[in-house]
């Protein structure tokens, strides 16, 4: 059974938090944490309590379970709110400064159920015969005359 985290509105742009989230994505709870932990990255601290939250939601669903077999099974950065600022730039004019933040969503659950691919493996033939293709030949060197020597 799994279990879901949401963090809304975290102050940082999505392209910095989906660093981070790529680097988790489908491990071990246990190893997941102890990679945020150790990351410079300011947005691995609220990272690594969303994914002791979800890991909590999963405890209160299944008092019974073991906790030591979860995996990250999903976890998407979305992007959220922008608010927009100005910067003063020169002779009068003004930048905008966009400041993004994101939703992050953790999905946590057993490693033995397994996550269902998109698309299933295409089975080849063993007896599937190469054609080969027709072996191009580059085009002669014409020389000229001060190569050849001839006036």
């Amino acid at each position: 059974m799994e279990a879901v985290a949401k963090l809304n509105n975290y102050p940082t742009s999505p392209r910095k938090m989906r660093l981070l989230v790529d680097l988790i994505r489908g491990m071990e709870v246990e190893k997941a944490l102890a990679v945020l932990e150790h990351n410079p990255k300011h947005p691995a601290v609220p990272l690594r309590k969303l994914v002791l939250s979800a890991i909590n939601n999963w405890k209160q669903k299944n008092e019974s379970g073991d906790e030591s077999t979860l995996v990250v099974k999903t976890i998407m950065v979305d992007a959220a709110r922008v608010i927009k600022r100005m910067r003063p730039a020169p002779q009068g004019r003004g930048y905008r400064v966009r400041k993004r933040s994101n939703h992050v969503t953790v999905i946590v659950d057993n490693a033995g159920v397994s996550v269902k691919s998109a698309k299933p493996a295409k089975v080849e033939k063993a007896e599937a015969v190469a054609v080969e293709a027709p072996v191009a030949t580059a085009p002669k060197k014409t020389r000229t005359k001060k190569e050849t020597g001839t006036k």
